[in-house]
């Protein structure tokens, strides 16, 4: 491979003009299909295969006035102290406002407020409105129509919130992506010293992520895509683009330092470090690609999107960044820096190499200390709660948020996560019977507060009741109530001939709780197996690989501690902004693993390459882990920096989802470089020795070598003698 990429190197920096001109071409091309060929973004939401989504789809086709699909939204009322919202002055401010919420232009049905739904106390009220379109379909107008209809009861005396998925507009984007790369900018040009080597790795990262985007946008036109689908690809398109770039940049510097000429340091730049960010960005593909393991419409979109961001940003750094660093010339290297070589030479005392030096000299004690606090941050994770975002985790000053407890105070903590039960009557010879049977059934189960009366669609087979649980959505007794509702499906179909099924937002997040632990243990086999197998043809070892995986379960449980004690406990919340805390969003597990995954081997790659580079050339194995990091810290330190403030950037953002997603990947990075690759790591190469770099005979046999270390390209050229510095950088 080395070979292969060594070339390419050197032919995209002697050929930069017609390399340039064809990325410009393909930018172009994918623009113009961006502008012409896009098409909408969709909030939908499906978990195919859980008895809750199948029962979503049966109200779809058989009761569409029940609004299923549609936006629905709760307008709540409350009385003032001493009245009752049946007072004849609160009746008719209640009338009024029910009238005005009717005049919405999307609007289906409004439920009258006072027939059915006012608390035993008199003192609560609701209205249910369904619209005919779903959220995302929603205008502002059509929202501001809602909470502008409230303001008749309000000036009537009456307290009047609303809440429901009518009310979630589409996400506002923070200064996420601009922040991160402010931050980048200064990094690398502390790093390199130059404004012409900070400048190429932020400019290839913008194109690709651009191309990246683009793609995803034509993508859009012919398949229904998720509105949060380009979400992960910016965020990671960004970071390791400018990681990659910023690991060959690094590497043609340290070339050219050494004495050798433009094309020569550009070719063996591609040919070492680029071999090591073709692995890093496979692993990376590999992890998101896998996400379509878990059968999840909007998981597999965000993981082939962003997998999709991260093969363009590989195919960027090892063609067009070349190409780049001709145009750069000698400009590359820094006017201050030039002769010198910015990786160090392996001699001066470094910080990177006086920090191997102390980790090396107490590995058992650095090893230990490490993976103690890891896992001391771990210990929240513990108390892990998964959940999906609703009003119970809005901002306690919106008006989602106090009609959620409005209803809490008025009917009790299962009011505000009812159970849609579906009783498909199709098969039965007495339709009303079955759905009496059903309703007298779940009334007789423990923890059920209420049950409607069947609502039966106009072909009369398909019957829905409500059932209210005594306990709250997120109570591991409405967990049980849920599955008691659906054992008694075998028995009611025996007596009946009916199907009974349950959905509603609270089975939905139960289903999809479910179905991520499920898949969780298949999807790790994948990622792991795949990547164990790269990584062991890339370093020639078995222990490395293993010690690789090893160290990411560490990061892992890590930053699940951290995003608990954050999100869920509410541990510096001011800090970062969140109003409201609550259970963790299901997707976020398989999510974070996947990403943080890919993310790992990255560093991994990065910083174990360059040990093995050293001990191939015939290093002992204690000097090569000292060398081999003293020349990657540098680089390695200055990426993970970036990467953790493109992620932080996105804690800007108002979409709690986004927040917590930015928080972990940024705390994940955080571990991942600073204390497992860079501390952990290094002790236990130190600790394996020789044995680290051992193989099986039979298996050093049929592996490729794909030679990441560029030991084939010690013969193309004499080794140079460094030139006087006003030579440094010339040549083609």
């Amino acid at each position: 491979m080395a070979t292969y990429l060594y070339r390419l190197g050197r032919f995209s920096f002697r050929r930069r003009t017609l390399v340039l001109s064809l990325w410009l071409a393909v930018l172009a091309i994918l623009g113009v299909g961006a502008a012409t060929l896009s098409g909408p973004t969709a909030d939908t939401f499906s978990i195919p295969g859980t008895e809750a989504q199948q029962a979503q789809d049966l109200l779809t086709e058989r009761f569409p006035q029940s609004g299923a699909g549609g936006a629905s939204a709760r307008v709540v009322f409350a009385a003032p102290p001493g009245q009752k919202v049946t007072d004849p002055a609160n009746r008719a401010a209640i009338e009024q406002t029910a009238a005005r919420v009717r005049t919405g232009a999307q609007v289906a049905d409004v439920s009258d407020p006072l027939k059915g739904t006012v608390n035993q106390a008199g003192t609560v009220a609701y209205a249910q409105v369904t619209y005919k379109v779903p959220a995302d379909d929603l205008t502002q107008a059509d929202r501001d129509a809602l909470t502008g209809a409230t303001e008749v009861g309000r000036d009537a005396g009456l307290t009047v919130e609303a809440g429901g998925d009518a009310l979630q507009g589409p996400g506002e984007q923070g200064p996420g992506e601009a922040v991160g790369l402010l931050v980048a900018a200064v990094v690398l040009v502390i790093t390199f010293g130059s404004l012409v080597a900070a400048g190429l790795p932020l400019l290839t990262a913008i194109l690709g992520v651009g191309a990246a985007m683009a793609g995803i946008q034509i993508a859009s036109g012919f398949i229904d895509l998720s509105s949060s689908t380009p979400t992960l690809a910016l965020m990671l398109g960004i970071a390791v683009a400018v990681d990659y770039a910023l690991f060959i940049v690094s590497r043609y510097r340290h070339e050219v330092a050494l004495g050798r000429t433009g094309i020569e340091a550009a070719g063996r730049a591609v040919g070492t470090a680029g071999s090591a960010v073709t692995f890093a960005g496979l692993t990376v593909v590999i992890a998101l690609s896998a996400l379509a393991v878990v059968n999840m419409p909007v998981l597999t979109q965000m993981g082939l999107a962003a997998a999709g961001a991260v093969a363009v940003a590989v195919l960027i750094a090892l063609t067009l960044l070349p190409a780049m660093l001709g145009f750069a010339g000698g400009r590359i290297t820094g006017s201050r820096r030039r002769g010198r070589d910015p990786e160090g030479d392996g001699v001066r005392p470094t910080a990177g190499r006086r920090w191997a030096q102390l980790v090396t000299r107490r590995p058992v004690l650095t090893l230990a200390a490490a993976t103690l606090g890891l896992l001391v941050v771990a210990i929240p994770a513990l108390s892990l709660r998964l959940g999906l975002p609703g009003d119970s985790m809005a901002a306690p000053d919106t008006t989602q948020r106090k009609a959620y407890d409005l209803l809490t105070d008025g009917f009790g903590a299962g009011f505000n996560g009812p159970l849609l039960v579906v009783v498909d009557a199709a098969g039965s010879p007495e339709p009303q019977r079955a759905a009496q049977d059903a309703a007298a059934a779940i009334k007789a189960l423990p923890n059920v507060l209420t049950v409607s009366p069947a609502t039966f669609n106009p072909a009369g087979d398909t019957a829905i009741l409500q059932v209210i649980p005594a306990s709250a959505p997120d109570s591991e007794r409405t967990t049980d109530l849920v599955h008691a509702i659906r054992d008694l499906d075998g028995g009611m179909r025996g007596r009946t001939g009916a199907d009974l099924a349950v959905t509603g937002t609270t089975a939905v997040n139960i289903d999809m709780s479910a179905k991520m632990g499920a898949a969780l243990v298949p999807y790790l086999a994948v990622i792991v197996g795949l990547a164990f197998l790269l990584l062991t043809v890339l370093f020639r070892s078995i222990l490395v690989p293993l010690k690789a995986i090893g160290g990411f379960l560490l990061s892992v449980v890590a930053t699940f501690g951290a995003v608990v004690a954050v999100f869920q406990w509410g541990w510096l919340a001011d800090v970062f902004g969140i109003d409201q805390t609550g259970p963790v969003v299901s997707l976020m597990p398989v999510l974070l693993i996947g990403i943080v995954f890919g993310l790992a081997m990255d560093y991994e790659v990065f910083l174990v390459s360059r040990m093995r580079e050293e001990h191939v050339h015939g290093a002992a194995p204690t000097d090569a882990v000292v060398d081999g990091f003293g020349h990657g810290a540098r680089v390695v330190t200055a990426a993970a920096i970036i990467m953790i403030s493109v992620f932080a950037g996105f804690v800007l953002s108002p979409d709690s989802i986004i927040k917590s997603i930015g928080f972990a990947l940024a705390a994940a990075i955080l571990f991942d470089a600073f204390v497992v690759r860079m501390t952990i790591v290094p002790a236990v190469m130190t600790l394996l020795g020789r044995r680290a770099w051992a193989l099986p005979r039979w298996l050093d046999r049929i592996l490729p070598d794909v030679d990441v270390e560029g030991d084939k390209l010690r013969p193309a050229e004499p080794e140079p003698v460094p030139p006087a510095p006003e030579l440094v950088g010339a040549g083609r």
